[in-house]
């Protein structure tokens, strides 16, 4: 092994990547899950299926690497090359793996198939290889030393390469012996870009501790902050940068790990025993959506009304048609009807409400494309804001139905400091 810092390569394969046909999302996925343990991909090759090139860059990726995660190629038709590639990297023939015929044999039974010579084609293995278990696919996954290197081929269908990383990584760890991984905390915001968050921290005139590296990765809706230590002996470090950037960034900060705005506010629902209702024009759907793609979302959201048109405005959720022909669909005081008629309809606790102008097409000089009204609050109180989001529709509505969600979460904790983005895209001031 390479000192305290493994080198980890990966080699994707396969004609359908090279062509565009399939979206490489596996390399990603390794890559996270390898960061979730303080490790790092030093590099990623992929290739189309062609042998030689394959066995080419194999072995040089054997020859430089402490660890090189095979990513396609283990399935039944005259493409699947991995196995092969391996053997002649080795120095090895291909043989029949009982186990792997074993695998191959019940995947096809409980499927009331045969296996025929492509299925059993499988479990033709490099001799000496260990099986990497595969408890989705039919394909097993296997693993050879090779000049030093431990060689883990993996499948390329996601979800198969999802359930079998825990005992990748378990292999891993074996091999490299002495190597202790590091940590990495993860922070979800909403409402923060990256150079703003790099601005404050930077203006804050931190004592930042070297032994953390801070990392953002930019997303819609949320942004993630990463605080990684390589060495856990730094977990106290990397504790104090949370608690400094909890300071500075304070409620707009969700939650750690992979927490979502639609997760946060379901948990908070759930901890007052309370409900939630969603009113939307707009966003066609897509705050209930995002909370119903929660498990156990039911708990604590009990209805989802999308009425586009101002006729259903009226009919389902009962906006007055006067209130429409005075203001118009997207105004302050048709969503406040909105989240009434949602809090009457589903005897809810509370109700959010959105209707904007998505584009392209359809703003006036008064109502720009990307304004939005948002409504949101209780029998007792309903609060208000427009927004102008001016971008292209899908993201649109991807924002304005988190920030939905991050009025509701906002609400139920008691906050009542403006996010940020209020500032940057208010029309109006709150009610």
């Amino acid at each position: 092994m390479s000192g305290n810092a493994p080198i980890i390569q990966l080699l994707l394969t396969g004609n359908e990547i090279m062509s565009g046909d399939t979206v490489d999302s596996n390399s990603a996925m390794i890559a996270q899950w390898l960061g979730e343990q303080g490790l790092g991909v030093a590099r990623k090759v992929t290739l189309g299926d062609d042998p030689a090139a394959l066995q080419a860059e194999l072995e040089q990726l054997a020859r430089g690497s402490d660890v090189v995660i095979v990513n396609g190629g283990l399935g039944p038709t005259v493409d699947d090359l991995t196995a092969e590639i391996l053997a002649a990297v080795a120095g090895v023939g291909l043989t029949e793996h009982a186990s792997a015929r074993t695998h191959v044999e019940s995947w096809c039974a409980r499927r009331g198939i045969i296996a025929n010579d492509a299925n059993l084609k499988q479990a033709l293995l490099p001799a000496g290889c260990e099986i990497v278990p595969n408890p989705i696919g039919s394909a097993v996954g296997f693993q050879l030393t090779v000049h030093g290197c431990l060689v883990v081929c993996t499948p390329g269908v996601p979800g198969e390469l999802r359930a079998m990383l825990p005992q990748v990584l378990a292999n891993m760890e074996q091999h490299l012996g002495s190597f202790t991984p590091g940590d990495v905390l993860r922070l979800q915001t909403f409402g923060l870009g990256e150079s703003t968050a790099q601005q404050i921290i930077a203006d804050a005139g931190l004592d930042w501790p070297p032994e953390v590296e801070l990392g953002f990765r930019a997303g819609a809706p949320q942004m993630e902050i990463k605080l990684t230590v390589r060495d856990r002996a730094h977990l106290a470090a990397q504790g104090w940068c949370r608690d400094a950037l909890l300071t500075l960034f304070g409620d707009h900060i969700i939650g750690d790990g992979g927490t979502t705005l639609a997760q946060r506010v379901l948990a908070l629902l759930a901890e007052q025993g309370a409900t939630l209702a969603t009113a939307e024009s707009c966003t066609g759907g897509l705050i209930a959506s995002m909370l119903t793609q929660v498990p156990g979302s039911s708990a604590g959201f009990h209805a989802g009304f999308v009425t586009y048109s101002n006729a259903m405005k009226a009919s389902v959720l009962g906006v007055s048609e006067d209130t429409l022909a005075a203001h118009g669909a997207v105004s302050e005081p048709v969503v406040v009807e909105m989240v009434r008629g949602a809090l009457a309809r589903s005897a809810s606790d509370y109700a959010v409400a959105v209707s904007g102008i998505a584009g392209p097409d359809g703003g006036t000089e008064d109502k720009p494309v990307g304004t939005v009204w948002l409504a949101w609050g209780d029998a007792q109180q309903v609060h208000t804001r427009g927004l102008c989001w001016p971008v292209e529709r899908t993201l649109f509505q991807t924002m304005i139905a988190a920030a939905g969600l991050d009025m509701v979460r906002r609400m139920l904790l008691g906050l009542d400091t403006e996010p940020r983005y209020f500032k940057q895209r208010s029309q109006k001031h709150a009610r």
